[in-house]
């Protein structure tokens, strides 16, 4: 049976899972394992993309840059021999083949610069159609399921913003860039091993008086110095992996405390806040600062192997092929070739060394989209119990019933402590209900429970499976764009004609804005609290839910325009249920029944 959700999507929950299993929650048999969920690994996050719908298109750009690669190595490999005959040439002084060589490098150079701009361009091109396609999944996994709100309220994990508009980029970009460079050394290290093996001969050494010849001497030279630096690298570098990780965590940090500030910078100044608020942002600062300075001195060493490793690559290769040079067995052009080659090859040799930053940027993002993964996942298994008690979590049930019942319900706090125990009641069509009680007895999460976002505790709730449900907190969320958007919201813009909008606002005593609908500044700072709320009345009177749920949502109003707003709900929803949480005992004359939320005696305030 599917549930027609007309405003609000109950977050977190599936209609056609909850009739069957009658739990808040995801059954745990339905999702994947907890073991599962620990062997998130790099390939998981890598295969999506390449077995997805966009996989004809991901492949073909794909094979095009090899394609291309191969073509780059093949041009290397002819100014190789290039570099051989020019050399010669010089040597020579051959007048007659000095115009010929020049004329071939330039076709070989402007061959080389046309591929290399496309080739470019196509891995850009193919990065981001993969970031695209990733933020595309991450986003519906967050906000779908009601995921995102889960690790906020439950605080799973950090920064899940940063995760998707950061750590996405960077790990389509460097999984794909590292993937295609170390293919094209692979080819790379095949064509000038070949040329090494056979250019540079066989060195002939005195071993306790008898001569051995080493064929491929500068072959095996080139592997053992490229081998060396790797080890040394790897060594001093590997820190760098978890200090690179941190860095991102309290950049993040450091950034959203900033964001913060900036979206509360009225209430700030009312509170003259700014010295304590300096402090926060110093202290933030202090762990980039820290974790910076460790960042710096291991980085310090590894940038002594990596120079020193280049500035001796530059000479190596002569030195090494200097004694059969000077004994007349090799021309001056080859001893050149020879040393092309093998800086071609110690540089394919040392792909690890000289991608071992990105290999490091890498590996912390890789590890914090796993995290994100991991965590995206673990809601459905954890909220179906609460932690530390028997309680078997609020079951919500959707019926072919007209009414909304809860039965036997208990609320409880995520540590498993007993928040509320809540009457039975019927929320009936056309009924006016109003929920009161001492500040922190539970009347909020009462309402949390009924939206499906709080699994916490024991019971059953029996929602009808067509009501179409409207929740209004006290403090209403206005989106970014329009004044029409902010209106119509959760709903599209162009859900409701600009005439429908108007006659909301002037309902709503909002007359000063009935002609600002296309404006976008940013609305929750322009409008006052009390607009904030007469707006989100002006919202439920658009979407003219079945069932209405007021959050303290008149709390910023005085008691006529509150009253004004609450004789507009009965008269212009007459057959929708409407469920207020209130202090205000003027109240009481708009609602019909009562629901009393009290703190259980062996419990204290919260």
């Amino acid at each position: 049976m599917h549930a027609r959700i007309g405003i609000i999507r109950v977050p977190g929950l599936d209609p056609r899972s909850l009739c069957v299993t009658g739990k808040l929650m995801i059954n745990p048999s339905s999702g994947p394992a907890s073991g599962q969920l620990d062997r998130v690994s790099a390939w998981s996050l890598i295969k999506p993309y390449w077995v997805s719908e966009e996989r004809r298109t991901a492949w073909g750009l794909l094979i095009t840059i090899i394609v291309m690669d191969l073509l780059l190595v093949g041009i290397n490999a002819r100014l190789n021999i290039w570099n051989r005959d020019f050399y010669d040439a010089l040597e020579s002084k051959s007048v007659h083949d000095f115009p010929r060589l020049m004329l071939m490098f330039t076709g070989l150079a402007f061959g080389f610069i046309m591929i290399s701009v496309y080739n470019r361009y196509l891995r850009q091109m193919l990065g981001f159609r993969w970031r695209q396609w990733l933020t595309t999944r991450y986003l519906q996994e967050w906000l779908g399921d009601g995921t995102f709100y889960r690790i906020e309220r439950d605080r799973l994990t950090d920064n899940p913003d940063q995760r998707i508009a950061v750590d996405l980029d960077l790990f389509a970009t460097t999984t794909l860039s590292l993937t295609l460079d170390l293919f094209s050394t692979v080819e790379t290290l095949i064509w000038f091993s070949i040329v090494l093996w056979s250019t540079a001969g066989a060195l002939s050494v005195m071993v306790a008086g008898t001569h051995v010849q080493i064929p491929g001497y500068m072959l095996w030279a080139a592997v053992a110095y490229a081998i060396a630096g790797s080890l040394l690298t790897n060594k001093l570098g590997h820190p760098l992996v978890s200090i690179n990780y941190q860095l991102q965590r309290v950049e993040a940090d450091f950034r959203f405390g900033l964001i913060r500030l900036r979206e509360n910078a009225e209430q700030i100044a009312f509170y003259d806040g700014m010295k304590t608020e300096g402090s926060n942002a110093r202290d933030l600062f202090g762990r980039i600062r820290e974790n910076w300075w460790r960042f710096m001195r291991y980085t310090r060493r590894y940038s002594f192997v990596v120079n020193c490793y280049g500035q001796i690559a530059d000479i190596f290769p002569m030195v090494v092929a200097s004694p059969r040079y000077f004994a007349g067995a090799l021309t001056f052009g080859t001893l050149m070739q020879i040393a092309d080659a093998f800086s071609s090859l110690s540089e394919s040799l040392s792909w690890f060394i000289n991608n071992y930053d990105a290999l490091v940027e890498w590996r912390a993002t890789a590890n914090r989209l796993r995290e994100f993964k991991r965590v995206m996942r673990q809601p459905h298994l954890k909220e179906s119990v609460s932690p530390g008690t028997e309680h078997g979590g609020v079951n919500l049930h959707y019926v072919d019933e007209k009414h909304l019942v809860t039965r036997n319900l208990m609320l409880a706090l995520p540590n498993g402590e007993t928040l509320a125990n809540v009457s039975d009641i019927a929320v009936k069509p056309g009924s006016r209900w109003l929920v009161s009680g001492p500040s922190g007895s539970g009347k909020s999460t009462l309402l949390r429970a009924l939206a499906g976002l709080w699994p916490f505790g024991n019971g059953s709730i029996d929602a009808p499976v067509d009501a179409r449900m409207m929740f209004i907190p006290q403090q209403s969320y206005l989106p970014a764009g329009t004044l029409k958007a902010a209106l119509t919201y959760p709903a599209m813009a162009d859900a409701f004609s600009d005439d429908q909008c108007r006659e909301a606002l002037h309902a709503c005593r909002l007359e000063d804005y009935v002609d600002r609908l296309q404006e976008s500044p940013p609305w929750w700072r322009i409008l006052s609290p009390g607009e904030q709320q007469r707006l989100a009345v002006a919202r439920v009177l658009l979407h003219k839910p079945d069932y209405v749920f007021l959050d303290e949502a008149t709390s910023a109003l005085d008691t006529d325009n509150e009253a004004h707003l609450y004789r507009l709900l009965n008269e212009r929803l007459p057959m929708a249920a409407i469920v207020s949480v209130a202090q205000r005992e003027s109240l009481a004359q708009f609602h019909h029944e009562t629901l009393d939320i009290r703190r259980p005696r062996n419990r204290g305030s919260s």
